[in-house]
């Protein structure tokens, strides 16, 4: 019963989360502490599957012929020090007030592109100069540190920066936040994570199979419904993550 509960769990998450660009903690996180794990443990098992997520959506995305590797190069070399550094500090972070921020700061996301109906419609290249780049990166190491500290949602944020910042279209910001933070990101992650924590090894097969095949459903999905439906997705997904990761602080908090 428990594999088949954590293979449905994890299809079902990574699917969504494909499908917005991040977000698959929301789910999967808490059915792991829910099943008996400690937080460091559900976080470190949790980041170890979560790198299927971004073999499965590799695995669609790149037959779409989408990616500019340059700049695939540049976010790989901005966020992986991030993330690095991040997987450092968790530890000392206290849990209530890591989810309170993250939970504040993925509502507001959500919020903001709700606000914005164009945000994301059309690809428009920006910040593309050397100051602008260095901004971007900038932005990308933060989320980065973010990435290999707190528990989800992370993803989200990329998506939207490189939205915002750099002018991508909601369907392609997607895909280099599913290849490079689901497969590059996370992997990092969670080795580092599986040094500092003890990971729940026997569970991690059918986690990793609800991963790959939810990585890549979403993938298929988002390339064939388009920026629309990408965009509502996101902002369902991050207004959900936000408000969650609030009541969960304020709960724990009490």
């Amino acid at each position: 019963m428990d594999v088949v509960v954590l293979f449905l769990v994890a299809l079902v998450a990574n699917t969504l989360s494909a499908l917005a660009g991040g977000g698959a903690g929301l789910l999967q996180l808490p059915v792991l502490l829910m099943m008996g794990l400690s937080f460091p443990a559900a976080l470190a098992t949790h980041k170890i599957a979560s790198v299927a997520l971004g073999a499965g959506a590799t695995a669609r995305h790149l037959r779409s012929g989408r990616f500019n590797w340059r700049f695939a190069v540049f976010v790989l070399a901005c966020g992986l020090p991030g993330v690095l550094a991040g997987t450092q500090v968790i530890l000392t972070v206290p849990d209530n007030w890591a989810e309170l921020a993250l939970g504040v700061l993925t509502l507001g996301v959500g919020v903001y592109s709700w606000r914005r109906p164009a945000l994301g419609q059309v690809a428009e290249r920006r910040h593309r100069d050397v100051r602008g780049l260095v901004a971007g990166g900038a932005g990308l190491f933060l989320i980065g540190m973010l990435n290999g500290s707190l528990t989800s949602g992370t993803g989200l944020f990329v998506t939207l920066w490189l939205v915002r910042w750099f002018g991508l279209d909601y369907t392609r910001a997607v895909s280099y936040t599913l290849v490079l933070v689901g497969l590059f990101w996370n992997g990092l992650g969670a080795l580092m994570l599986s040094l500092q924590t003890p990971v729940k090894w026997e569970w991690l097969p059918p986690l990793l199979a609800g991963s790959l095949v939810g990585g890549y459903l979403g993938a298929h999905w988002a390339l064939m419904k388009g920026n629309r439906v990408v965009k509502l997705a996101f902002e369902v997904l991050t207004i959900g993550v936000g408000l969650k990761l609030i009541a969960d602080a304020l709960l724990h908090g009490w």
